[in-house]
């Protein structure tokens, strides 16, 4: 990385001179730096509205940089160690999309744990492609999915020698990371390409002491959520691509799904986001790592919590893990995670990252401060002290083994029918049902409904976990095919 070049943020700079020039827009957004519409103003700020322009020669343009947009680009890949790097404005969920979609076609397969976010089923549903799922491994106790066993990884692969791509969760939603060196080396000894999602990542490629993350490993590609811990604004990430991505095609299905109307605010985050973490970034998150490591002692000092760390590594199921992902199992006090959850927003104003039957999560970063952690396990403390029940069952995991029947663009696209939820046991669905977040379905298209399922449902609705997916805002119906 050439630190130099990196003190740079090209696109930021060329809308500091535009700021400057004072032009007159005869050109949309209709508010005209704000003119039209003073209560966005007082709310946003002149110079947030003031630099919320629409592309011109300037300024470059994101469908098909050829200035300072791509200038930015070169310095993003510089900065992650990758040959190209795509700005994107739609959110990960473009990324990871732009990752399947430029990977495989219609019926064509693509091996991936079932423990996926949304957006690659949903860009099964789009591209028609025919997915391989592994099972994650489960810790019972912990009420989480694994990652990809390797073995698991190596059998899938011998059983669909045709398959095209094989796309790694690198961490999870719960900083649990498989072998992903291993796994991108036997996707490329295959003839098979290596995706990674790596939503939950960002930090992985400037952190030391952190897990492998997808460029270094030699991925073909990874889907890079910015705004998550490296600092954007929100919606705005990165598609990274290794030495023998076919940018020119990725560009082309990239433009397929992203805005022509690409947000300048967005775009200006990514690029002064990525100098931050190009220039600071190794201390930025060595101090993240040692928040999160002292806040895993001051919570484990509580009885009845378990903010679990390194010590959960078995060289397979979880070949490593991300230290600053600080997730709370709270069984002990007989609460499930989404309890606690409502608990410190609603009675101590903590808004954590989500809550499940089992855990709840703090995301610590680079904004985050000692002090903050301090009062979050004061505030757990607390809630032992007040709410602990007897400790319950809860169910195993975030995590029920699918038995697929289609493929989700065939479901998808089937003619189907509603009925009410508990009516469904036996059928293949037509929709996804998950908690958002993390967003991993519960179900998702051309899987059967079973006993299970609607358990799982039935509780987690039970227990206030934010769940969508379906037409039915309560989930009190299904699609299913006919």
């Amino acid at each position: 990385m050439d630190l130099d070049r990196q003190r740079k943020a090209p696109v930021y700079e060329a809308l500091e001179r535009f700021r400057k020039q004072r032009v007159v827009p005869f050109d949309v957004p209709g508010h005209k730096r704000g003119r039209g519409n003073a209560e966005l103003v007082r709310f946003l700020g002149e110079q947030c509205v003031g630099i919320d322009v629409n592309s011109m020669k300037p300024l470059d343009n994101l469908c098909h940089p050829v200035s300072v947009i791509k200038d930015a680009e070169e310095l993003t890949a510089d900065a992650f160690g990758a040959e190209h790097a795509f700005l994107m404005v739609n959110g990960t969920t473009s990324a990871v999309q732009a990752m399947v979609l430029s990977s495989v076609k219609h019926g064509e397969k693509i091996i991936m744990p079932r423990n996926v976010h949304k957006s690659a089923i949903n860009a099964l549903i789009l591209c028609g492609a025919v997915p391989v799922y592994i099972d994650p491994k489960v810790d019972t106790k912990l009420g989480i999915p694994l990652g990809m066993e390797l073995a698991d990884v190596e059998a899938a692969v011998r059983d669909n020698p045709d398959a095209k791509a094989i796309l790694i969760n690198n961490p999870s939603y719960y900083g649990i990371c498989s072998n992903l060196q291993a796994i991108v080396d036997l996707a490329h000894a295959k003839g098979m390409k290596a995706l990674v999602d790596e939503a939950h990542g960002t930090h992985l490629y400037f952190g030391p002491n952190l897990p492998l993350c997808g460029m270094k490993a030699g991925a073909d590609m990874a889907a890079i959520s910015m705004h998550k811990s490296g600092g954007s604004l929100t919606q705005s990430s990165i598609l990274l691509c290794g030495k023998n991505a076919n940018i020119g095609y990725i560009s082309r299905i990239v433009n397929l799904t992203q805005t022509t109307s690409a947000s300048y605010l967005l775009i200006a985050s990514l690029d002064i986001s990525r100098r931050n973490l190009a220039l600071h970034g190794r201390d930025s998150f060595e101090k993240v790592t040692g928040m999160a490591k002292y806040a895993r002692e001051e919570i484990n000092e509580i009885p009845g919590y378990y903010a679990y760390g390194h010590e959960l590594i078995n060289g397979g199921s979880i070949y490593d893990f991300d230290e600053t992902k600080l997730v709370v199992n709270t069984r002990g006090v007989g609460l499930t995670g989404i309890e606690v959850y409502d608990l410190l927003r609603d009675e101590y104003d903590i808004q954590m990252e989500f809550g499940d039957l089992s855990n709840v999560m703090a995301y610590i970063s680079i904004g985050d401060r000692l002090q903050d952690i301090e009062r979050l396990a004061g505030a757990l403390a607390d809630i032992r002290r007040l709410y602990a029940k007897p400790e319950q069952s809860f169910f195993s995991a975030e995590y029920v083994t699918p038995i697929v029947k289609a493929t989700p663009q065939e479901a998808f696209y089937a003619e189907k029918e509603s009925l009410p939820i508990k009516e469904t046991v036996g059928r293949i669905s037509a929709e996804s049902v998950m908690c958002y977040p993390p967003g991993i379905p519960i179900i998702s298209p051309g899987e059967v409904v079973t006993e299970e399922i609607l358990d799982y449902i039935q509780t987690a609705k039970e227990k206030g976990c934010s769940m969508q997916g379906p037409e039915s805002e309560d989930i009190s119906e299904l699609q299913v095919l006919k």
